[in-house]
């Protein structure tokens, strides 16, 4: 028991960090700013659901990925781990995430481009819900997916609500939280990097025995 709360625990933060809802929510509330609160409610449940159903399928297909492709968890946390680096460094430095960019102003649904992809489900959060659960048993990827979920439903409050919530916190206050969100992940990032390369040293030495 103790070990699925610390793993939910560790899931939802990496999640939170890569998903950052409040830098999100001001993508949101430009992407957005022509629509009335009924339609703005639509986009923001439209986008959440399809990057809800998007990391369902890696988390839950992430060991079938791998097979068909012959991929490896080692290969995978190597890649994810430069990802989500590259995103927390970027984040850091207060350039913004540009692999969650991208937005196009004129698309007829933002929902579907850029808000569920790539700036809800992109690479970064693709990586780290399969990085979650492929070596995972069932009780861990349930738990991978129910805190996508929960953090997914504290998403479309902040989208709603995200003028208001935006107009307290102030630009000091989002610069701040996105910094910190930046060294969490690229703490996060350094992690599935330094695992990746733990695992091909003890793959390389058990053959070598």
């Amino acid at each position: 028991m103790h070990d699925l709360l610390q793993h939910g625990l560790t899931v939802f933060l990496g999640f939170f960090a890569i998903m950052n809802p409040l830098p999100n929510t001001v993508a949101f509330v430009g992407l957005t700013a022509h629509q009335q609160q009924a339609q703005r409610m639509k986009t923001a449940s439209k986008a959440l659901m399809l990057s809800f159903v998007i990391i369902c399928a890696f988390a839950i297909l992430g060991k079938s990925i791998f097979h068909l492709f012959g991929i490896s968890l080692a290969a995978l946390r190597i890649t994810g781990g430069i990802i989500v680096f590259i995103i927390g460094y970027q984040m850091l430095k207060g350039s913004g995430n540009t692999l969650h960019q991208g937005e196009d102003l004129q698309a007829e649904d933002v929902s579907i481009s850029p808000l569920a992809v790539p700036l809800l489900a992109g690479p970064g959060t693709i990586a780290t819900a399969m990085n979650y659960s492929a070596s995972a048993g069932w009780g861990e990827i349930i738990l991978t997916i129910a805190m996508f979920g929960v953090l997914c439903v504290t998403t479309f409050f902040s989208f709603v609500y995200g003028q208001s919530i935006i107009q307290k916190i102030g630009d000091n206050g989002l610069n701040i939280i996105t910094r910190l969100m930046g060294l969490i992940l690229a703490v996060i990032g350094c992690q599935m990097l330094i695992q990746g390369v733990l695992d091909v040293v003890a793959q390389y030495q058990h053959h070598l025995s």
